[in-house]
């Protein structure tokens, strides 16, 4: 027999010790993550099903301001309801139907202001070929649209001026125009604005007594008298301005007797209710009024600034 089967087996047992606990945190962030990872595919399918409208919808939703959304949305300011985004939704389809009339009936109501000023320039101007005095101003009648509205310029010729040199005092002619359409323009629910405008020719003592400011404000005030003479309701006028030399039809030569005009505005309805939401402004305001020019009846835009007799121009 060999010596290592006499060899005694020795068997050692130890004792088995439980582990100690490691806490289950790792449990409530695997739960987490499983969440988070079963929202991200709900949402990835919910968008790969959704139609373009309703992904159009969605990104309008997360356009939303922040400050907006944690009040609710806009459904909070138009429920009397104590849940964010609350509100009946009918009430809430009916104001977006109203606030969509609305945009509808001024869209339609300026379309028309339009139309109706397109109408009086093509009966300006068939008027004016039609009629035997008026034609022979023709060069001297400027009528076309702006952004304000239909405007017609009377502009000065080198042998046919409208005003005396120097002065406001209307010549025959240019009384005769202003009488003529006078009518016309009445007949027309829109408001005016009137300016008077001077080449760049100043006088003797330039802007130190009477200028073109002046003499400007005191030619549009003058056109508006032979307007009123002619039919026009004074209610109809807005707003009398003189610009003197600031503003050239011929920019190249600022002394070209273009440059000297009278401009009527036939206001569309967006500028004549800006207009007169400014002027409403500065009445709030409490701004003070202007002095009236002695010749003009008070209330009207046009001012004299000054009093002094003009000289003539250089």
């Amino acid at each position: 027999m060999s010596s290592d089967a006499k060899r005694p087996i020795i068997i050692i047992k130890r004792p088995v010790i439980a582990a100690g606990h490691h806490g289950g945190a790792w449990k409530i962030a695997f739960a987490d993550f499983m969440t988070a990872m079963f929202a991200f595919f709900l949402v990835m399918w919910l968008l790969s099903s959704s139609s373009p409208k309703q992904l159009t919808g969605i990104a309008e939703h997360f356009k939303m301001p922040l400050s907006e959304a944690l009040k609710g949305g806009p459904a909070i300011s138009n429920s009397p309801s104590v849940i964010p985004g609350g509100g009946d939704p009918l009430a809430q389809k009916q104001d977006v139907q109203l606030l969509k009339t609305d945009v509808e009936k001024n869209m339609d109501s300026e379309d028309e202001d339009v139309s109706r000023l397109y109408d009086l320039k093509k009966q300006l101007d068939e008027m004016i070929e039609s009629s035997p005095l008026l034609r022979q101003f023709r060069p001297q009648l400027l009528i076309d649209i702006t952004p304000e509205g239909l405007r017609i310029q009377i502009v000065d010729s080198s042998n046919r001026p409208m005003f005396d040199r120097s002065s406001a005092v209307v010549v025959s002619y240019m009384h005769a125009i202003l009488r003529e359409i006078s009518p016309v323009i009445n007949a027309q629910p829109n408001k005016i604005t009137l300016s008077g405008h001077t080449d760049a020719t100043q006088y003797a003592q330039g802007d130190k007594s009477y200028s073109n400011w002046e003499l400007s404000a005191d030619r549009a005030n003058a056109s508006r008298r032979e307007l009123v003479a002619g039919g026009l309701q004074e209610v109809k006028i807005l707003r009398v301005m003189g610009v003197a030399s600031s503003m050239h039809l011929n920019q190249e030569d600022p002394f070209a007797p273009i440059n000297r005009r009278i401009s009527i505005v036939v206001l569309n309805q967006r500028a004549q209710a800006a207009i007169e939401k400014a002027n409403a402004a500065n009445a709030s305001g409490g701004l003070a009024r202007p002095v009236a020019s002695p010749q003009a009846p008070a209330g009207q835009a046009a001012v004299k600034l000054s009093t002094v007799a003009p000289g003539q121009r250089s």
